[in-house]
């Protein structure tokens, strides 16, 4: 059986997915895993590329685009999580079309997560095109204090300071070992066990949210996320969503669907208040239009659950 499974979501990235999977190809042979391209609808050909050139890679070809979460899903099933299976995979990693994984990337995390049967989920460290720290790839959850110093911009401007620098923890050195709220869902290595236990992405968030979500039932159900800066990794980051409009949107539908399943009901109705301003000052009409929709003004959602 394959040390891990790898899912690779795809929409419209088909040169950067090659780009992708001749890393993987290129990775430690001591490591056994399985890798899954599920297409979001592409209309660039990129199921047709990884079916010519990569023929060990598996393709789901989904007909419609589900978004981030439901794919996600499509290939985690086909890997054995989501039910009672025997042949599920010991580790399961979600990685974007728009990464290069260096060769000893999964040999060294593999082993890492070996030696820790206290960890469920970890990730590596992300650079961009021009050496910058990708800074999503460690977080806090944006609790509304955490939130506030963010959209306020003061954690931009007092970086270093650790009451404004929470939300992506850009008060610690970026080569430092640390456990973390979350990693981000670009290279998201995950406990096999740990998905049993807390269950799959909750396909509520079409694209975005969905990967702090799951490393915030992960965390509730008793195990730790770390970030593993030991490994770093390529990513081109938005590749895929600054083709589509209603990504851009997502952003922020995100941060209110998070927000109304983890917050919303231990938050005073004052700072509810405060918190949908921000987001439609932050989102504008589309924002405003959601919150409207869901009558959040007015009506407290049920309990957080897993979905």
């Amino acid at each position: 059986m394959p040390d891990l499974g790898i899912v690779i979501v795809n929409w419209n990235t088909r040169d950067l997915l090659r780009d992708c999977l001749n890393s993987l190809q290129a990775g430690d042979a001591s490591v056994s895993r399985r890798s899954i391209v599920v297409d979001n609808a592409s209309t660039d050909g990129s199921a047709a590329m990884v079916r010519a050139e990569f023929p060990q890679v598996e393709v789901i070809a989904s007909a419609t685009n589900g978004g981030f979460s439901y794919a996600n899903n499509l290939g985690l099933r086909r890997l054995g999580y989501g039910e009672t299976r025997e042949d599920a995979l010991r580790y399961a990693v979600l990685l974007n079309p728009d990464t290069v994984v260096p060769p000893d990337a999964f040999r060294t995390l593999v082993d890492y997560m070996d030696a820790r049967p206290e960890v469920g989920c970890c990730g590596p460290r992300l650079v961009m095109l021009d050496g910058r720290l990708d800074l999503a790839c460690r977080r806090s959850f944006p609790t509304p204090a955490v939130s506030f110093w963010h959209m306020t911009r003061l954690a931009k401007l007092f970086p270093k300071r650790r009451l404004f620098g929470r939300y992506n923890m850009t008060y610690l050195p970026d080569t430092l070992e640390t456990e973390v709220d979350s990693v981000v869902g670009a290279f998201m290595l995950v406990r096999g066990a740990a998905i049993a236990h807390v269950g799959l992405l909750d396909e509520t968030f079409w694209m975005y949210g969905e990967d702090l979500d799951w490393a915030f039932r992960i965390k509730q159900a008793g195990w730790k996320t770390m970030y593993v800066p030991r490994v770093t990794v390529l990513h081109v980051k938005r590749a895929a969503s600054r083709q589509n409009p209603k990504a851009q949107r997502e952003f922020y539908r995100a941060m209110l669907l998070f927000y109304r399943k983890h917050y919303r009901t231990q938050t005073p109705i004052w700072l509810h208040a405060f918190i949908l301003l921000g987001l439609i000052a932050q989102g504008g009409r589309p924002m405003l239009t959601t919150i409207r929709q869901d009558k959040t003004w007015t009506t407290p959602p049920p309990s957080a659950a897993s979905p």
